[in-house]
């Protein structure tokens, strides 16, 4: 596996991927529209995106925030893994990745909105083994 900033070439794969990720929860797969141009969304703002990707260039997981204007803050997104390689060490290097991208560019806190703990049991269990400490209904957030 490697993680590499995200490439347009990957768009397709990478919406699959999440589509499938959130299939596999059970909830009907929506699409987020901010995938549909991540440069947009996220490099032409100054934030970043990666994925992470297989031994046969395809896409098993991402990860992506957005900065809070006048802010010191970021809203992490679309930390997904591909659901039949979960628990295997990609989410927790995607979350790494981020963050220290994050503290390298000076950035003190790091957000995320999970969403109710029924439908995300999951990130509920991940974000706190990790730093992640819930500070509002849904959300966590982690002070680098």
């Amino acid at each position: 596996m490697k993680i590499i900033v995200f490439k347009e070439k990957y768009r397709d794969d990478l919406i699959f991927m999440i589509l499938e990720a959130k299939n596999s929860l059970g909830r009907v797969p929506g699409l987020n529209e901010d995938l549909l141009d991540i440069k947009k969304n996220y490099f032409d703002k100054g934030d970043m995106f990666w994925i992470a990707l297989d031994d046969n260039d395809r896409v098993i997981g991402s990860v992506g925030y957005n900065s809070t204007e006048n802010s010191d803050d970021v809203v992490l997104h679309r930390l997904f893994v591909k659901y039949s390689l979960k628990h295997q060490g990609i989410g927790t290097a995607l979350l790494k990745t981020a963050e220290e991208h994050l503290k390298a560019i000076g950035k003190k806190t790091v957000i995320v909105h999970l969403g109710n703990k029924e439908h995300f049991y999951e990130s509920w269990q991940f974000y706190p083994k990790h730093g992640y400490k819930e500070f509002e209904p849904d959300y966590m957030r982690k002070v680098l």
